[in-house]
C-alpha cells in the first residue's frame, strides 16, 4: 500500500505538470472505486489550476486545488498510482480515470484493486469527515516531542500501534513504523505509556528522519508502487528490519525477528531494540 512517502513523491511528481494548467476534460472509465467517483468529477471541464502548489497532501490523500476553494481528493488505495502520460501511450487495463491537461498530456489514475477513491468537495479540508479527526503531519512543526509525550501518557497499547494510529500522527505506516522504532532502539511491543520522555523525543526524530529519507529516495517499492513517471522508489534498498525476517541485523548481526501486532507483520532486532 502506498504510504506517506510514496504519496508525497507522487504529489511532487505530478504538481509541475498541473501548475497553471487547465483540466480540459475528465474521462471516467470505471467509477466503481472504494466509494463511487464523485459526480462532479465527470463534469470537470476547462478548470484552471493554481500557479503555485496546486497539488498538496494530507495524510495519505492527494489534494488537487480547484477554483472557489473546491478540491479533488484522491487516495491510491492498496495498489493505485497516478502517472503523467502521453495520449499516445496505450491505456492499461486498470486506468480508471483520465484527466486531460491543457499541455496535451494526461494524468491517469491506475488502480487494479479499486480500493482507492476520487472525490470532490467544496468543504474546508480541515472540516471534511475524512480529515477532521486526523492527528498532525509528522514532517510539520505541529508534531513536536512534547506532543508525542503527551499523547503517549498512560497509553497501554504497543508503541508501534500507537504511532500507526492516525489519531496520534498521520502517515506512519507499517514499513516506516518498523524502521523508526529500530532506529530509536525501541521494541515494538513496549507499552507507549511506559517509554521515557527522552526515548519518545528520540522516536519523534527517527520518525521524521525515516520518512524524509524515503521521500528523498522516491519511496519504497515492494510490489505495486511506482512513481508518477513510472519509476520505482529506491528506499527498499535501505530498509534495516522491514521484510528481513531471519536476516542478520545490519548493526549487531542478530537475526531479525517477525511478530504480528494489530494484524500487521512487525519486524525488529531482539538485541538492538529494548
Amino acid at each position: 500500500m502506498p504510504e506517506l512517502p510514496e504519496v508525497e513523491t507522487t504529489c511532487q511528481g505530478i504538481s509541475p505538470h498541473l501548475t497553471s494548467k487547465k483540466i480540459t476534460s475528465v474521462e471516467v472509465r470505471n467509477g466503481s472505486l472504494r466509494w463511487p467517483v464523485s459526480d462532479q468529477i465527470h463534469h470537470l471541464k476547462n478548470i484552471t489550476l493554481k500557479d503555485q502548489n496546486p497539488v498538496t497532501r494530507r495524510a495519505k490523500y492527494i489534494l488537487i486545488s480547484l477554483p472557489k476553494k473546491q478540491h479533488i481528493i484522491i487516495h491510491l488505495g492498496m495498489s493505485g498510482s497516478l502517472r503523467i502520460s502521453s495520449p499516445d501511450e496505450p491505456l492499461k487495463k486498470h486506468d480508471h480515470v483520465i484527466f486531460n491537461i491543457s499541455s496535451g498530456l494526461q494524468m491517469r489514475y491506475h488502480d487494479p484493486r479499486r480500493f482507492g477513491c476520487i472525490l470532490w468537495t467544496d468543504q474546508p479540508i480541515a472540516d471534511h469527515p475524512l480529515f477532521s479527526k486526523l492527528g498532525p503531519e509528522p514532517l510539520l512543526g505541529e508534531f513536536t516531542a512534547s506532543y508525542l509525550v503527551q499523547k503517549s501518557t498512560l497509553k497501554k497499547k504497543s508503541i508501534k500501534q500507537h504511532i500507526m494510529d492516525n489519531h496520534t500522527v498521520v502517515g506512519v505506516g507499517n514499513i516506516y513504523a518498523c524502521e523508526a522504532l529500530f532506529m530509536a532502539g525501541i521494541h515494538p511491543q513496549r507499552e507507549a505509556g511506559r517509554i521515557s520522555k527522552a526515548r519518545l523525543t528520540n522516536l519523534r526524530e527517527t520518525i521524521r528522519l525515516v520518512l524524509q529519507r524515503s521521500i528523498d529516495q522516491g519511496g519504497t517499492t515492494l510490489k505495486d508502487f511506482i512513481q508518477s513517471d513510472g519509476q520505482p522508489g529506491y528506499f527498499k534498498q535501505q530498509l534495516n528490519v522491514y521484510d528481513r525476517e531471519a536476516k542478520p541485523c545490519r548493526t549487531c548481526k542478530s537475526n531479525i525477528k517477525r511478530i504480528v501486532l494489530g494484524q500487521r507483520s512487525t519486524f525488529y532486532c531482539p538485541k538492538c531494540q529494548k
